[in-house]
This record gives structure tokens, C-alpha cells and sequence, in this order.
């Protein structure tokens, strides 16, 4: 088992938070590595055992929280961690208290971390391309101001995700993007007859920063591509291979 290294950004220097890949996980097989995925078909001991390493490695003592993540813009704000059957449907977690960690669970869509440290208050989004248009962002961003942050002193890191070279997409998608904005036309690039590129971390940034935030860091790193180093849904699915792992961003305030 190799060791867990958290990918950091500098954006949340300084705060319990780190982006994590498959490295230092017991699962095996197709989802070998650090699967955190309950919905994969690997072995719940080792999916608990995983979990338990990633908390390991960012904030020891820490209790994990996650929700149901169903591509909604939903956000929820915790005090306390959910009984594993009673989990909120949503697609991000704020909270200020101590001693939590919030996790998002991903395999292509984009993970952001925010944190505004003189509220202390800080946030997890899962923005998928639903997600991410439907507004997560701007969701999470609200439910972190009626904990007292402010929006200009929110800093916000987005995560590894699928990049716009491996993220092909239909007519009919890019359609829906320039629906809403004519200006969305600037995040996809041409592909083969009636198919575009789709950049999500770009899309994903731009509402971040139309949102207000001042401090916004994206770690441009391609799930897709890197096998090794992370989980994807998509190469998954390319390959017909039967199932996929999911890899664990998280943030959270020492106790």
C-alpha cells in the first residue's frame, strides 16, 4: 500500500483540506487503491477502512461527513455527521464547527473546497456538469454566508476532475450550456462532426468568479488521463469495465 498524499492548493493554505487520488488505499481490483465509493461493488470493510485513512491523513480525529450526492445544486449545513441511512440528498456541505470534515466524493466531476478563514467557515461541492450549471456553486456560496462568511473572503480551490480534452460531449449538450448563456460557447472547442470538448474546470471557475469570490485556484489536473493517480468514471466506462471507483476531497476546521 503506497502512502497517501494529499493534494493541496494554495488557496487554502494553512486549513485541514486536501484533495485525495487513489494512492494509499487496501481496496483491490478495478478499484484498487483508496475507494471510498459506497455505490462501487468493492468490499464494504475496505471502503470503511479507506474512509478512515483519508480522515487519517488530513484531520486525525476528525469525524467524516458525507451526503447522497445526486448532481443537484443542493447545499447542506452541517452540525453534526448524518446516520449513514438518514444522509441529506445534496451536492454540497458547509459547516463552522470543529472537529467535522466534509467530504465530497468524485470520478470526473469537479470537486471545490472553499473556506473563509475569518468566519471560519468553510465548504465542500460536488459539481458535476448538472450540478455546476443548475448553480451548486452559488448554493454553497449562500449557505456559507448565513453562517456569517462573506463572499469576497471566500477562497476556493477546484479540484481534479475530467478536462476538456477528455471530456466529449453531444450537440445537445452544448445547446443546453449556450441556452442559458450564449456566452457558455467559450468552454467548449470543436470535436468531431456534431461534438464538442467541454471544459468543466473552466465552466466551474467562471461561476465561481461571476459569483463574487476574489480567490479562486483550479488545480487543472485531468482524471481521466491520469489512471494512475486517480479514479474516472468516463475511462471506466469507455473500457466497459463493470465498475469504478471514486476518490474523496475534503476540508474541515480542527477541533
Amino acid at each position: 500500500m503506497s502512502e497517501i498524499s494529499p493534494i493541496r492548493a494554495r488557496a487554502l493554505a494553512g486549513l485541514p483540506h486536501g484533495f485525495l487520488g487513489r494512492a494509499g488505499g487496501v481496496s483491490t481490483g478495478m478499484v484498487a487503491g483508496l475507494n471510498v465509493g459506497t455505490g462501487s461493488n468493492d468490499d464494504p470493510a475496505a471502503i470503511a477502512q479507506n474512509r478512515r485513512l483519508a480522515v487519517q491523513a488530513v484531520l486525525p480525529g476528525a469525524r467524516l461527513v458525507t451526503v447522497y450526492q445526486v448532481h443537484s445544486a443542493d447545499a447542506v449545513t452541517v452540525i453534526a455527521p448524518f446516520d449513514e441511512d438518514l444522509r441529506p440528498r445534496a451536492d454540497a456541505l458547509v459547516t463552522d464547527r470543529p472537529g467535522l470534515l466534509l467530504g465530497i466524493l468524485t470520478a470526473d466531476c469537479a470537486p471545490v473546497l472553499f473556506a473563509d478563514r475569518e468566519a471560519g467557515v468553510v465548504a465542500a461541492a460536488h459539481a458535476g456538469w448538472k450540478g455546476a450549471i443548475g448553480g451548486v456553486t452559488d448554493s454553497t456560496i449562500v449557505a456559507m454566508e448565513a453562517l456569517g462568511a462573506r463572499r469576497e473572503a471566500i477562497a476556493a480551490a477546484v479540484g481534479p476532475c475530467i478536462a476538456r480534452a477528455s471530456y466529449e460531449v453531444d450537440a445537445s449538450f452544448f445547446q443546453h450550456f449556450c441556452a442559458q448563456d450564449p456566452a457558455n460557447e467559450r468552454f467548449f472547442a470543436d470535436g468531431r462532426p456534431e461534438h464538442f470538448q467541454f471544459d468543466l474546470e473552466a465552466y466551474v471557475v467562471h461561476r465561481l468568479a461571476l459569483a463574487g469570490l476574489r480567490t479562486i485556484e483550479a488545480l487543472g489536473l485531468d482524471t481521466y488521463t491520469n489512471e494512475d493517480r486517480f479514479f474516472s468514471f468516463r475511462r471506466a466506462t469507455h473500457r466497459l469495465e463493470p465498475d469504478y471507483g471514486r476518490q474523496i476531497s475534503l476540508i474541515g476546521i480542527p477541533g
